[in-house]
């Protein structure tokens, strides 16, 4: 009998967070592992659902860990398991559908871009229909941590939102494998935890990104918190 889910961290400190509560609340089990600790990535083929999270490794490098990290998702969507990619998890998902990872003409980091544009994603006609993004409406604010972005392959995926810097913002590819550019997953703690940590944000003005979350946090919440139990019930685990 295969396991509920499987959730992959590609780094320690980018944790399922938000989902980590939800799975909580519904009593969903899972199994995480920690590839940067050496863990090694499971059968997919072994459980209901898959989520990989972000990190700052890149789809297109040509290491043991991500070759087989490929392999992985690429028999995760011959099964037709569904997915959720965040971030490195939608690069990998997408570079494993047979498309690629190129680098960002702007790095997208925080909550607003160099001009000041908080970032968006616009849903495309297909993303509006589609499941994951129920009761979302047409836009809904994020936060963005990346510098690459993905081209999709020719057939079996479908870009379902849209930004500006960036346009591919979330995909679908096959019947329910997903992934998102953006992070919506972000705990407070969490949140601290990356300004304390990562590369990029420590070279940013601390005070406006933590003013930043603290206004948006309530509607993010909401977001990220409907996103996850839509894609749970997509994976009839919820």
């Amino acid at each position: 009998m295969a396991h509920p889910l499987l959730i992959i961290k590609n780094i320690t400190h980018e944790g399922p967070g938000l989902l980590e509560n939800i799975l909580e609340i519904h009593g969903i089990p899972s199994l995480t592992f920690d590839i940067s600790k050496g863990d090694g990535f499971p059968d997919p083929g072994n459980f209901k659902a898959l989520v990989v999270l972000g990190g700052p490794a890149s789809a297109n490098d040509e290491t043991p860990v991500m070759h087989s990290q490929l392999r992985q998702i690429e028999k995760a969507l011959a099964l037709e398991i569904p997915f959720l990619g965040i971030c490195l998890g939608m690069q990998t998902l997408v570079k494993a559908g047979g498309g690629k990872v190129l680098k960002c003409p702007v790095k997208e980091t925080g909550f607003v871009d160099p001009v000041g544009h908080p970032y968006r994603i616009d849903l495309t006609e297909a993303g509006i229909e589609d499941p994951l993004f129920s009761g979302l409406g047409k836009s809904f604010r994020v936060f963005q941590l990346h510098g690459e972005t993905v081209d999709l392959a020719n057939s079996g995926m479908e870009v379902l939102g849209k930004g500006i810097q960036c346009p591919i913002q979330a995909v679908r590819a096959g019947k329910n494998a997903y992934g998102l550019q953006c992070h919506f997953e972000l705990t407070p703690g969490m949140f601290s935890s990356w300004l304390d940590i990562d590369t990029d944000l420590k070279n940013m003005d601390r005070e406006p990104l933590t003013r930043q979350f603290e206004e948006l946090r309530e509607e993010y919440t909401v977001t990220g918190v409907a996103l996850m139990n839509n894609f749970l019930r997509i994976a009839g685990l919820a």
